[in-house]
């Protein structure tokens, strides 16, 4: 995927044991991702804006770690310090995770802000689920060292994708090929352009079918979730999960979807977004699919 003549100019990350890791928004993912960065003793710093976001963030890494923690060969806890400042997060760190909601133009600034604000050679890496990195690097002037890193639900579902934004070194994918699977995280690589990446492009389509069955009327979202768990022999079905997510996050990547292909039938988003227009956002608005007493 990288551009024909293009040249390497970055230095790849050293002395990563001793340097942190910084998260980018401190929502239901960005929180889950400190977590597992969090499981070897090192530092993780979680930028948000939002003081209330970054506290319980910070709680919910400090009740989950001793779990993953024990659960992981050499896992030590670390420590998670939240903060509002960039440029303090930023500090002397090897990996930068973007983990902010899925809006274009929120990411292309976040990039270029990060691009002039990061280390050198810190890796920068997005969460987005349904925005492929080459298409929020205007602002980057180093897009040698950008690419996506997706994580799903961890500690519980714990592969990830990652894909170059076309100009990425490779040198930076064999890194995390290796580093990732000490912090109980195991990196997928997608070898050319896709949206959705590997699993999540598959997983696309069985949200969308499912949604689509309630949305005429056939089934209801407790009965797909029951056959579903029956069938499949998990804890969980499609809306349970599509709750766990945030139905809101879950609109914004269907919409991404439906501008990359008109023929999507628009009943799924529709019924999202009569859930969201409503305030029934998932676990994070205890109202969803379900009706949550606490936010996990």
């Amino acid at each position: 995927m990288r551009a024909a003549g293009a040249t390497l100019s970055f230095t790849l990350p050293t002395d990563i044991e001793n340097r942190p890791v910084a998260v980018i928004g401190a929502g239901t993912l960005g929180r889950r991702i400190a977590l597992m960065f969090a499981d070897r003793g090192g530092l993780v710093r979680v930028y948000d804006k939002s003081a209330q976001a970054g506290e319980a963030a910070r709680s919910f890494v400090e009740e989950s770690l001793p779990e993953v923690v024990a659960g992981l060969d050499g896992g030590r806890p670390g420590r998670v310090d939240i903060t509002d400042d960039l440029a303090e997060a930023l500090a002397d760190t090897w990996l930068v995770v973007e983990a902010v909601p899925e809006r274009l133009d929120l990411k292309k600034e976040i990039f270029g802000e990060l691009d002039r604000t990061a280390p050198a050679d810190a890796i920068l890496a997005s969460n987005s689920s349904s925005y492929a990195s080459d298409e929020f690097i205007d602002r980057v002037e180093h897009p040698e060292r950008v690419l996506n890193i997706h994580f799903y639900q961890p500690p519980a579902q714990n592969a990830v994708d990652i894909m170059s934004d076309g100009q990425t070194d490779p040198r930076i994918m064999e890194l995390l090929k290796k580093e990732l699977p000490r912090y109980g995280v195991f990196p997928f690589e997608a070898h050319k352009k896709s949206t959705g990446f590997i699993f999540n492009r598959i997983w696309a389509a069985i949200k969308r079918e499912a949604l689509a069955v309630v949305a005429e009327g056939v089934s209801t979202p407790q009965d797909v979730d029951e056959m579903w768990k029956i069938n499949m022999g998990t804890p969980a079905g499609p809306f349970r999960m599509m709750d766990q997510v945030g139905l809101d996050v879950v609109l914004d990547i269907e919409k991404h979807y439906a501008a990359e292909n008109p023929h999507l039938p628009t009943g799924p988003r529709d019924l999202l977004k009569k859930y969201v227009d409503a305030g029934r956002l998932g676990v994070k608005s205890g109202q969803g699919f379900y009706t949550y007493d606490r936010q996990d």
